[in-house]
């Protein structure tokens, strides 16, 4: 189908990034799968040439471009394969919160190097026993004066190994109610005393992306290290949670798209019974089945897209997107690795890395239970 939400202006724009990526992502992703984590060079590189949050003004180092140069660079980093580079995490979900929530003296520290790639970013929330209940975190921040000491454990962090600057949830206030009033988040570099990174756990899939434990010990920041102020942590948070989700949806579609593409081109080559595997009903019936989801979804991600843009508030929406299509890929992943037969469980083939990597989509950045909890408190008021 085609898409009206691209000018020419977007497509010039893919063009080069694919080339970027062509150049600088794809020739290296089985080896960044092999080291578990991708290189600091490429962000440098993608900084360079301008793909780092290229919607923020000129004078933060930007381009001041339009949101659907974010959706380019999302789907066409989901086109590669790649899941190590977390560039739409850094442009769209992270920095973000510094440009909404943060001061002057905020935003002109630090989001020239969020620019140029000097700064590698992450989102600390997840605790080793807490996930979705935010409310329960137990890192906690006390007051010492003109400073905050931050003490806790966090895991599951995404790029918290190449990370330099943290967007960190702790509570300041651990006795108030309701909890979530407690929240505060804090900017934390890199280098700062006391922020140690853990193990990068070895896991399931999307082995190129350092997910790690983050440890905090008497880690000491100033005050004016509070992102949105005091006690504000959770309202800043739910504010971000419309375009982290839909990001994460617009990445799911265009992994459908990649796999069908795949899983066309194999079964168009593949023979079995002296004829080609696409030529069975049950094979066309499936493909028939797989590209109504994509093409479906992707019509209401295109929809969300221009809401979004225009500041309506689509938090259930976008909910519904980020469940109805994360898992929508998981079982387009399963179904196209099934046409592979037993080669789809090779890892030389690429449908077994991406069957690997879809896995994980229906669980972070809200798992489908808590998307339909949000979905159904919304319907059923």
């Amino acid at each position: 189908m085609k898409r009206k939400i691209f000018n020419e202006d977007h497509e010039l724009f893919r063009d080069q990034f694919r080339k970027f990526l062509d150049k600088e992502v794809v020739p290296n992703i089985e080896q960044w799968d092999k080291d578990g984590i991708v290189s600091r060079e490429v962000w440098l590189k993608a900084g360079e040439n301008g793909f780092l949050c290229p919607w923020l003004p000129d004078e933060y180092g930007g381009s001041g471009a339009d949101f659907i140069y974010s959706v380019v660079i999302t789907e066409e980093t989901a086109r590669t394969g790649d899941t190590g580079f977390a560039i739409g995490m850094h442009n769209d979900i992270v920095v973000p919160y510094i440009w909404h929530f943060g001061t002057d003296e905020q935003k002109k520290r630090y989001l020239p190097k969020c620019t140029t790639g000097e700064y590698i970013t992450a989102i600390v929330m997840t605790e080793p026993d807490t996930g979705s209940d935010l409310q329960a975190i137990r890192t906690t921040a006390e007051k010492d004066g003109d400073h905050y000491i931050i003490n806790g454990q966090k895991t599951f962090i995404s790029n918290g190994i190449l990370n330099n600057l943290a967007v960190v949830a702790v509570k300041t206030d651990t006795k108030i109610k309701p909890a979530y009033k407690g929240i505060s988040l804090f900017l934390v570099e890199g280098d700062n005393p006391g922020y140690k990174r853990g193990r990068n756990l070895d896991k399931m899939g999307m082995h190129a992306q350092d997910t790690a434990e983050l440890i905090f010990e008497d880690c000491r920041v100033p005050k004016s290290a509070l992102l949105g102020g005091e006690g504000n942590g959770f309202m800043v948070l739910t504010k971000e949670l419309q375009q982290e989700r839909l990001m994460i949806a617009i990445g799911a579609v265009a992994r459908m798209h990649r796999v069908l593409a795949l899983t066309k081109e194999y079964i168009n080559e593949r023979k079995a019974f002296g004829r080609p595997i696409a030529s069975f009903q049950n094979s066309r019936f499936k493909m028939a089945e797989m590209y109504t989801i994509a093409e479906t979804s992707q019509v209401f991600i295109d929809r969300l897209i221009e809401e979004h843009m225009v500041g309506q508030d689509v938090v259930v929406e976008t909910s519904m997107a980020k469940y109805f299509i994360c898992e929508g890929l998981k079982t387009i992943v399963d179904e196209c690795l099934q046409l592979f037969g037993g080669y789809g469980y090779m890892e030389e083939y690429p449908i077994c890395k991406a069957y690997r990597d879809a896995r994980v989509m229906t669980i972070f950045g809200g798992s489908s239970q808590i998307m339909k909890e949000i979905i159904s408190k919304a319907l059923l008021k």
